[in-house]
């Protein structure tokens, strides 16, 4: 008889599992019928891609890293290595916004610290007193804070303020739409506190790693892609990759899941759907936001469904402008900037999209990719479209001279998308996996547990998978 495993959520770590259950059943010939449920019309979540004539507009992620290496694995699986593009060779500059300019982030200055010397000492980006106070990093004692640590108090401790408000707050603070006063360091940033704890100096720590980096590459041995890489048609083409390759009929559109009851005698778990649709299955993986799961299993457990719940996430919205490179007076060397928070401005950061990667204007033209809100600037998703554009373009006229009417704008909002790994979210993420190991066949995943990036939700979803077929002990054919 077959066993049924149902997938809640089709957003990429929903399609992660879905597919590697697909595929697990295919290579050991297992007796299993997998069903996607998405409450949605589309799949795919916070991931689409929009073609506007010649432009190709992200709505949301527009790209994944290449140092965790599960998104890279998956594009190989389904044959989209061919189509993977890396950043740009050239102009590849990322700017901070200081003092109501454009200040050019230092070369090799990897988002706490210095891995090179004679740009750090020529930025105007810090003051001598804060380059002094960076320094010091190299001779300071290894902390001795007891349990997790906000980012922001590592920053603060190790280098100082001027690195934390006009660095490291507008670039880590941006990757999570977060306050790095709130985000637990263990949880975001372990890299930085395991340097602290063997190497003593995060300084010395980076340039050791640096200069391995550069012997690789002297010795022909460099990555083969660059830190950052997307694909040809944009991210939407992952996610179609994937759902060509589900079985036919089993995902269902629509279908939001509000209620999940265990059957202790027959060993069944009963989704029930807010179209009051019943659907049976030996297994569950809930690859949900936090809070919807919370809601899923507040009958079933409500322990667990509390500390999901405890959670807290942040929204944050997307504005894409193009221009003809002529409406650019100043012209663009880069790949985009951020904004420190202390500068008290609309957006949080922008990306020229065009110049980052090759396919996402015609010649002669620009994309612009503004990102607005987050943890530090809630209100501001509440504008409409007309005032949230109109404040984009002041701040991009400010910044960047450009006068000129864009040629289209794409507004995108992603409510709640962006869980908060506040301090102690290991402690319960921990507190979590324990309760939930006490309910047969049901796992989590997605971005709220262990890393938010593609990477991050494609593993999640992979490892809930592989746990899962591990605990049903399905028989081949």
């Amino acid at each position: 008889m077959n066993r049924r495993i149902i997938v809640a959520g089709g957003g990429i770590s929903g399609l992660a599992a879905a597919y590697r259950l697909t595929e697990l059943s295919r290579e050991r010939n297992l007796e299993m019928e997998i069903l996607l449920l998405e409450a949605s019309h589309r799949l795919g979540g916070n991931i689409a891609t929009e073609r506007v004539g010649e432009f190709l507009v992200e709505a949301g992620p527009d790209s994944f890293i290449t140092e965790k290496p599960w998104a890279l694995r998956l594009c190989e699986r389904l044959g989209l290595t061919s189509r993977l593009i890396s950043t740009s060779t050239t102009n590849q500059n990322i700017y901070v916004v200081h003092e109501g300019s454009l200040r050019l982030l230092p070369e090799g200055f990897f988002l706490l610290a210095p891995t090179r010397l004679w740009p750090f000492i020529q930025t105007p980006l810090f003051s001598w007193k804060g380059k002094l106070r960076i320094a010091c990093e190299l001779f300071l004692p290894r902390g001795s804070i007891d349990g997790d640590e906000s980012l922001a108090s590592f920053v603060r401790r190790r280098f100082g303020s001027e690195v934390l408000e006009r660095v490291a707050q507008p670039l880590i603070g941006g990757i999570y739409a977060a306050d790095p006063e709130q985000l637990s360091l263990s949880a975001t940033m372990p890299r930085f506190l395991e340097m602290e704890r063997t190497r003593r100096s995060v300084i010395w720590a980076m340039w050791s790693e640096q200069r391995q980096r550069s012997g690789k590459q002297r010795a022909g041995s460099g990555a083969r892609w660059s830190l950052f890489v997307t694909l040809a048609g944009g991210m939407q083409e992952l996610v179609d990759s994937i759902s060509a390759r589900l079985p036919t009929g089993n995902v269902h559109l629509g279908t939001e899941i509000t209620g999940l009851n265990w059957d202790s005698g027959k060993k069944i778990w009963t989704a029930t759907t807010s179209g009051n649709e019943r659907f049976n299955a030996d297994g569950v993986i809930l690859a949900l936001p936090a809070y919807n799961a919370a809601q899923i299993l507040s009958a079933l457990d409500p322990q667990v469904a509390q500390e999901l719940g405890a959670i807290p996430y942040s929204s944050a919205g997307t504005v894409s402008l193009a221009y003809r490179l002529g409406d650019l007076p100043r012209g663009i060397n880069g790949f985009g900037f951020v904004v420190p928070a202390a500068e008290s401005r609309s957006i949080i950061a922008c990306t020229f999209s065009s110049i980052k990667y090759a396919g996402r204007a015609p010649a002669g033209h620009l994309l612009l990719r503004a990102f607005v809100g987050g943890a530090m600037q809630p209100q501001l998703l509440k504008q409409d479209d007309y005032t949230m554009e109109n404040g984009v373009r002041r701040e991009l006229a400010d910044l960047l001279a450009i006068k000129a009417e864009p040629l289209f704008c794409r507004i995108h909002r992603h409510t709640g998308s962006m869980p908060q790994y506040h301090v102690g979210h290991r402690e319960r993420i921990e507190r979590i996996e324990t309760h939930l190991a006490k309910l047969p066949a049901l796992a989590l995943a997605g971005n709220a547990y262990h890393g938010v990036g593609i990477a991050d939700c494609i593993h999640s979803g992979e490892e809930a998978a592989e746990r899962m077929l591990q605990q049903l002990k399905i028989r081949t054919v």
